[in-house]
């Protein structure tokens, strides 16, 4: 996984896999999942991420 943030336009990108791309669907005007052809996920974009609160994140690692 690797998360991105471009603080010019507030988006935040999630990407979980290097799968190619097949689908795109808009869960609402700021989010933004894609999908592999055998359907897992493979990248979510978060706009105005700041303004929702989705940053800063706290990352927690496991003992």
């Amino acid at each position: 996984m690797k998360a991105t943030y471009f603080d010019d336009d507030d988006t935040l990108v999630i990407h979980l896999s290097e799968k190619p791309i097949t689908r795109e669907v808009s869960q609402d005007w700021n989010t933004h999942i894609s999908y592999a052809a055998d359907g897992t996920t493979v990248e979510i974009v978060i706009l105005e991420a700041k303004a929702h609160g989705m940053l800063p994140a706290e990352m927690i690692r496991a003992a």
